[in-house]
């Protein structure tokens, strides 16, 4: 594309030289061949000095925020009123603007993006809607297989979030379905995404090192609502009240019809069974029972707002419930692992902070008839070891037996990790732990002390693909692992 057409377009002045530009980064250890290189001012770094390493590797021109380096500047440079804000332009209107090309539903608040996502994304293909995901647990193009993006997009900015909506509709993509968080929408990393349906789920304290105070944080997260023509909102939130800017539906999985809350989509009579939620909705699709396969009273929540969403761009109520009949749950997320037909309920969830295991572990045992198992560990390195004692005292004083183990090491000595965690369960007063080094041994041992209605909780992991044993990386997949267990189990070898 020429610089001039690009510039129009961005209703930028024109250039005085017009160079082809094929494509945009903000890095420039990335820029390629004719790229634009987009010279943010970071809190720590300058991208102004990195224009010549961004000419150098071809770069066709600079756009930031106004030149005041010493030196001229090597390439065009356009001046843009936010470098952000001009990156993600410049990315979405050099993939041709692919979101308008989809229907899309955009997630935010502070708990329950993932989980709402990945409902959104099945009752949308449920719907007969061909669809596409970006989420923190990766992407999917519509063929449903799930990818990660290289370790250097472990964030994914607003080239990389163009692009792969690119991807879902050249894949025959008809919607899409984006987690946007707060870090996301502040960072411009999906400004110029057209959105059809914003959910919010909630908000709690969270991110305020970044936000600095919850309102900052809130107004952040409020950016999705302003600029989505219809909103899906979670009546249960204090906040929801200050979201009803334009069109929108409410859901409640906590009111009571009866007494007329207001709620548009509304839960009863639900149900915690050991295989999952059973409850009746009362919504604008009808009045019907649904059962979703999912552990965890919270998740009824977060099907309302998925519901809701996918209804609203035409799924059927016999759709709905179908669907979320058939939600196989979201990878590491309380993913329930299928064993033998009697043998102990295996569980894989990424709770890996104190707050997080308490919270997985409670909401266990609500459905749990007979032992509760977890089996946890605490990462190495400068990953907050001020957690690892007070892990050891969450797993021993809410479930019956823990098995501390390892989790992502790296240069800190694993035995160091580990008595760290027992010194929390022993000041706590409680010795209903062992240590087994070794994650595979220690996930078989679990399954093998378990019985016909025990639950085994395996957690840290979740859907990462790696475990790192000092300064060696090794593929991992733990679900993968809870299965070999099992079936170890159904044989009588589990060692």
């Amino acid at each position: 594309m020429r610089l001039a057409d690009l510039c129009a377009a961005l209703s930028l002045p024109a250039p005085a030289e017009n160079p082809d530009v094929s494509g945009v980064t903000h890095n420039a250890a990335w820029v390629g061949p004719g790229e634009a290189f987009v010279a943010i001012r970071g809190a720590k770094v300058d991208g102004q000095n990195f224009a010549a390493q961004a000419a150098q590797q071809g770069a066709s021109v600079i756009f930031g925020e106004g030149w005041t380096m010493n030196e001229p500047c090597p390439l065009p440079y356009i001046q843009v009123p936010s470098a952000r804000a001009a990156l993600a332009e410049l990315a979405a209107e050099l993939q041709g603007h692919p979101s308008r090309e989809l229907k899309v539903v955009g997630v935010t608040g502070t708990d329950g993006k993932t989980t709402t996502s990945w409902l959104a994304l099945h009752l949308l293909r449920a719907a007969g809607l061909s669809t596409g995901l970006l989420s923190t647990v990766g992407y999917q193009l519509p063929d449903g297989e799930l990818h990660h993006f290289p370790a250097h997009f472990t964030t994914p900015e607003a080239p990389q979030v163009q692009a792969t909506l690119r991807e879902i509709v050249a894949a025959g993509g008809q919607a899409a379905v984006l987690e946007a968080s707060s870090h996301a929408l502040a960072l411009e990393r999906v400004r110029a995404v057209a959105w059809d349906v914003a959910i919010w789920t909630n908000l709690t304290r969270e991110h305020l090192d970044f936000h600095g105070t919850l309102e900052n944080y809130f107004a952040e997260k409020r950016k999705l609502i302003e600029r989505a023509p219809f909103a899906v909102l979670n009546a249960d939130d204090a906040w929801t009240e200050r979201l009803k800017l334009g069109p929108h539906v409410t859901y409640s999985a906590e009111g009571n019809v009866s007494k007329g809350n207001g709620a548009d989509w509304q839960a009863t009579d639900i149900q915690e069974r050991p295989d999952g939620l059973a409850f009746n909705v009362v919504s604008p699709a009808g009045t019907f029972s649904a059962f979703l396969p999912m552990i965890g009273r919270f998740n009824v929540s977060n099907a309302l707002g998925a519901m809701a969403a996918a209804h609203h761009l035409g799924a059927t109520t016999q759709q709905l419930v179908a669907g979320l009949s058939s939600f196989a749950g979201v990878p590491g997320r309380m993913e329930l692992v299928a064993g033998p037909l009697v043998g102990p309920r295996v569980i894989v969830d990424f709770a890996h902070t104190p707050p997080s295991l308490d919270k997985a572990l409670g909401t266990l045992r609500a459905t749990t008839t007979g032992q509760l198992i977890v089996v946890i560990g605490s990462a190495g390195g400068p990953r907050d070891p001020s957690k690892r004692a007070p892990l050891g005292e969450v797993a021993t004083r809410l479930a019956d037996e823990a098995l501390f183990t390892e989790e992502d090491s790296r240069d800190t000595p694993l035995q160091d990790i580990l008595i760290e965690m027992a010194r929390g369960a022993r000041e706590a007063g409680r010795n209903n732990y062992c240590i087994i080094p070794d994650r595979r041994r220690a996930i078989r041992h679990a399954v093998r002390l378990a019985g016909p209605g025990d639950t085994v909780l395996l957690a840290g992991k979740g859907p990462e693909d790696t475990l790192e044993r000092g300064s060696v990386t090794i593929p991992w997949n733990e679900v993968q692992e809870a299965r070999a267990a099992l079936e170890l189990l159904g044989e009588g070898q589990n060692t």
